[in-house]
């Protein structure tokens, strides 16, 4: 059985820090792409941020230099670092494990999401 379990979330004020842990299990997780998303309140999910099986790394536009992306392979874990969260960072984070092969479809599991609230 797959799961994805994500952690780290809560409210912090703006300007503050928190790290986001996604712990796999039920995979060959070194082999998978893992991402964070998020959802905000009325707002479609985007993808914020995602690591690659050789750490390539992507981030969107309104993070970058804020937030890094990181994983533990020997650990099964991947990681969401954040700085300078602003109210606009505020939602429900989740945690995306990806599986691209030639000539296979994709395999994608989600994590159950966390919340994370930015405000003074």
């Amino acid at each position: 059985q797959v799961q994805l379990v994500e952690s780290g979330g809560g409210l912090v004020q703006p300007g503050g820090s928190l790290r986001l842990s996604c712990a796999a299990s039920g995979i060959n997780f070194p082999i998978y792409t893992m991402g964070w998303y998020r959802q905000a309140p009325g707002k479609q999910r985007e993808s914020v941020a995602t690591i690659t099986l050789r750490y390539d790394t992507d981030y969107v536009d309104s993070v970058k230099g804020r937030f890094t992306i990181s994983r533990d392979n020997a650990k099964n874990t991947a990681f969401l670092h954040m700085h300078s969260l602003m109210p606009e960072d505020t939602a429900v984070y989740y945690c995306n494990a990806l599986l691209q092969r030639a000539y296979f479809p994709d395999t994608d599991y989600w994590g159950q999401g966390t919340q994370v609230t930015v405000q003074g």
